[in-house]
């Protein structure tokens, strides 16, 4: 694990830490995936940005998507909340962490990113990262 990533998560509080953790783990057994501290916080990506691991204020993480507007998310899992294109879908604790939900989600996120180039809202060019 990138010594950034595992500093910041042992920075959060117990019980973000354990969640942060197993999310993490999940993340980064997905062939190609990488991760970096973007905005203090961690974002994963392959081509484009796939998804980031967001603390709640209230204690807890969200999971969130930055081309959720593109997602099928025939569960109804992800949450908006004012966002037009960034949804995800907040965990308290370990136990709240639905594993069918988290990979249904990851799995068309890459698919997504894996078949159709994002085009940013702002410059009408690929989203490529640096």
């Amino acid at each position: 694990m990138d010594e950034q990533i595992l500093d910041y998560i042992l920075e959060r509080p117990q019980k973000e830490q354990d969640i942060f953790l197993y999310l993490h783990n999940i993340l980064m057994h997905y062939p190609g995936m990488t991760c970096k501290l973007r905005y203090k916080i961690p974002f994963y990506y392959r081509k484009s940005w796939i998804c980031y691991l967001n603390p709640i204020k209230r204690g807890g993480v969200e999971l969130a998507f930055t081309r959720a507007n593109e997602l099928v998310d025939e569960q109804g899992a992800l949450d908006y909340k004012s966002r037009k294109q960034v949804a995800g879908v907040e965990f308290g604790s370990v136990k709240e962490l639905d594993d069918v939900v988290i990979h249904t989600l990851l799995n068309e996120a890459i698919l997504l990113d894996d078949t159709v180039a994002y085009q940013s809202k702002n410059k009408g060019q690929k989203g490529e990262l640096n």
